[in-house]
């Protein structure tokens, strides 16, 4: 396999991909009908809906912006649209980083070669792999700087899956989880980190060549890290996130993602050391997944515990100077607000939840809020 060289493009700009569940508007459960709603599209709504792993999954892909708040434009339309394909296939389009009550065994498996394949190779894990996640590319100039910057973002993964954690529950059950999505995607190889001895771009296209030529990789698709260059678009793209509740939400992760881009790039502050960040990445994972903004992370600056709430805080703070538009700065506040007051969503959805001791309504409410 050649690894392609990376493609220049104009550093910040953001793009988003977001996996959108597919109810049945009867029972609220999760519908099969992907082809059948794609078979509904319009010329040019070709790019931006595409099919996924299983046929009640679909995927939303956005156009590339400098600014979130013509992102956020884009993305309403889009929901808009989704949602009026999904009333003609008597669905409902809904976020969330798994469903709540959906069972695994019951998914089918989308008639793409590709994905039959995938299913092949990982047998229950492919059906189990109907999660639902937000991904977020960032613009870069070169390669060396996307290898440098998938690095230096590794310090705040744990501070992004507490921000967009949407999935405590799975099959029925509360999963004391914040992100349970996040051990799915576990479940496979080639997932977690970067490793820390790839330098630069030249020292990433050696790994996935002598990944390829031992036949562990096909193509950088089978890359299942938290953070991978994408050298056909020119981005680094993040892939922590479950997908938000609704489009404000997802607005705001990638404003926040946005800044903190050109934070690094502007400023190349000085970074811990890799295998210092990498001894902890696991644990503060693992941290953030389960409780969230109430988690504890190992802050490998300081070389303490510390309230991951507190650092969250911290971080927005610091990165209000470097959005993009006084929009995107109004996004790193919403997100705040939401972070003192208790409203990320996971923690609404688990509101939600002990009030009516139904997941159906749960389902019902957040449905009702996607396209917001």
């Amino acid at each position: 396999m050649q690894i392609a060289e990376f493609t220049r493009s104009e550093l910040g700009t953001i793009g988003v991909e977001l996996e959108v569940q597919l109810l049945d508007r009867q029972t609220l459960d999760l519908k099969p009908c992907a082809s059948e709603l794609l078979a509904l599209r319009q010329p040019h709504q070709l790019a931006h809906f595409k099919q996924e792993v299983t046929c009640s999954m679909l995927e939303i892909n956005s156009g590339i912006h400098d600014d979130s708040a013509t992102l956020q434009t884009e993305l309403q339309s889009l929901a808009r649209q989704l949602q009026q394909l999904a009333a003609d296939c008597d669905a409902i389009a809904c976020g969330g980083g798994t469903h709540p009550f959906q069972d695994w065994r019951q998914r089918q498996i989308s008639n793409q070669q590709r994905y039959h394949a995938f299913a092949e190779h990982y047998g229950y894990l492919a059906r189990q792999f109907t999660v639902f996640g937000q991904h977020i590319h960032i613009g870069c100039p070169d390669g060396d700087t996307a290898i440098w910057l998938c690095h230096a973002l590794g310090y705040y993964i744990p501070h992004l899956i507490a921000l967009s954690s949407a999935s405590p529950f799975v099959q029925g059950e509360a999963t004391a989880f914040a992100s349970s999505r996040s051990n799915t995607v576990l479940a496979f190889p080639n997932s977690g980190h970067l490793p820390a001895g790839v330098r630069n771009w030249r020292d990433f296209q050696q790994h996935a060549e002598q990944l390829a030529s031992c036949g562990v990789i096909q193509s950088l698709k089978d890359l299942y890290w938290d953070i991978r260059p994408k050298p056909e678009y020119g981005t680094v793209e993040l892939r922590v996130f479950d997908t938000p509740y609704n489009i404000s939400r997802a607005t705001q992760l990638a404003a926040l993602t946005q800044a903190l881009g050109l934070y690094f790039v502007t400023t190349r502050p000085t970074l811990p050391g890799r295998a210092a960040l990498y001894s902890v990445y696991d644990y503060n994972r693992f941290q953030a997944a389960r409780f969230g903004c109430d988690a504890e992370f190992i802050d490998i600056r300081c070389g303490q515990r510390r309230s991951l709430r507190a650092s969250l805080l911290e971080m927005l703070q610091m990165l209000a100077p470097y959005s993009s538009s006084d929009y995107g700065r109004s996004c790193l506040q919403e997100l705040e607000a939401a972070i003192v007051s208790n409203r990320l969503d996971y923690q609404q959805a688990t509101q939600l939840a002990a009030d009516s001791q139904s997941l159906q309504h749960v389902q019902q409410t957040l449905a009702g809020n996607w396209a917001d």
